[in-house]
């Protein structure tokens, strides 16, 4: 069997979710050649990212897909060779639950000029399907109390709070750079 191009084999995304995508609108796995994409530009309409160098883009790309292998699945939506979604989900191995696996969904971002075409619903929907097709159990995200409204409607409910803790030593590095 040849080595996907991408992050990971895009048989794990479903045909059905797949085809659901707007005529022009791709969903894939991560690629190298997604940071000539526009893949920095896309995330940072969620947060920072840091001025983040190809060379160190390519670097973590090639630990996730060697080392993080089976934990970490990055989606894009590529429109017109352009990169106007993403999203992840890392799979973390429990103990509990016969030895189960949870999927974390995190960074979902589409660009400002594509919202409004349920593009959001749709990267949610091809990740959950490739949290089942992965054999996780369940699914769980972190957002804001303004975003719940969205992601009860793409099938979540709430479980609770989250909380966080922030390493003054480390968010320092970040910052810097």
């Amino acid at each position: 069997m040849a080595t996907p191009k991408g992050l990971f084999s895009p048989d794990l995304i479903s045909p059905k979710v797949a085809s659901a995508f707007p005529e022009s609108y791709q969903i894939r796995p991560l690629e190298q050649e997604d940071y000539h994409k526009g893949f920095f530009e896309c995330i940072q309409v969620l947060t920072s990212t840091g001025d983040v160098s190809e060379e160190q883009f390519n670097e973590r790309y090639d630990w996730m897909k060697t080392k993080g292998e089976g934990i970490h699945y990055f989606l894009v939506i590529e429109h017109q060779n352009q990169i106007v979604g993403t999203g992840t989900i890392v799979v973390e191995r429990k103990f509990i639950h016969n030895l189960g696996n949870i999927a974390h969904i995190e960074e979902i971002a589409i660009r400002k000029e594509h919202q409004g075409k349920k593009l959001g619903l749709k990267m949610i929907q091809a990740l959950s399907s490739l949290a089942k097709n992965v054999g996780c159990y369940k699914s769980i995200l972190g957002c804001s109390e303004e975003n719940e409204p969205f992601y009860v409607k793409c099938g979540f409910e709430k479980g609770g709070r989250t909380m966080k803790q922030y390493y003054e030593e480390a968010m320092l590095a970040y910052e810097r750079g």
